[in-house]
């Protein structure tokens, strides 16, 4: 990407029901960051309490899309393998 940053940048948000929802997912999708990334984007992880953020950075419009579509994706797995993991451990208790 050029020195300067990418041309096209998309930012987008998930807030949970609770703070050890929005851990476990950021804790998930962030060991991803730099093994998902190219040449034409990059992207970031961060929580803050509830939410979880995702800040994708692009060369062009083609790339932004997929790198919206990956981490929209991994993002969509993370949450639902956490809550079958919370259901797990209710139903063992």
């Amino acid at each position: 990407m050029p020195e300067d940053g990418p041309a096209h940048d998309a930012v987008f948000s998930v807030s949970y029901a609770d703070e050890r929802r929005a851990r476990d997912v950021h804790d998930a999708v962030a060991v991803e960051v730099g093994e998902v990334d190219d040449d034409r984007s990059r992207a970031t992880v961060s929580r803050d309490g509830r939410t979880v953020s995702v800040e994708i950075g692009a060369r062009d419009l083609v790339a932004l899309r997929a790198g919206t579509n990956t981490w929209a994706r991994l993002l969509t797995v993370a949450e639902d393998v956490c809550g079958l993991a919370s259901e797990g451990a209710s139903a063992a208790e």
